[in-house]
């Protein structure tokens, strides 16, 4: 029978830490790529900026202001997204400096 010792069990920590570091690093960088430059929200600023020039020319205060909540709340949105991608990015560097960190803190049979 295999018996798990300490150093067996700190590897596996390492490796699952490391790995999880890895899938979290790169969930992070997909959201601050992907959401940070999406179409949807280019497309939805092109709409609410003409929405605000013709709400201008047409002096529709209520539109006018409709419009502005609209592009504040979609800049918010991005930002919001951009500190999740960042703050995934950094706990996933994190994770895997902590991997690295295990296997160094083992004491290998010589």
């Amino acid at each position: 029978m295999y018996e798990i010792n300490q150093i067996d069990t700190m590897v596996v920590m390492a490796i699952a830490m490391f790995f999880l570091g890895m899938c979290t690093l790169i969930l992070g960088m997909f959201i601050l790529v992907s959401r940070g430059s999406g179409r949807g929200a280019k497309k939805l600023t092109a709409q609410a900026t003409r929405l605000l020039q013709k709400g201008l020319a047409d002096d529709m205060a209520g539109l006018v202001g409709n419009a502005t909540a609209l592009l504040d709340n979609l800049s918010a949105m991005v930002k919001t997204a951009a500190g999740v991608g960042i703050f995934l990015t950094t706990l996933g560097l994190g994770m895997m400096a902590g991997g690295y960190y295990i296997v160094l803190q083992i004491n290998w049979p010589i």
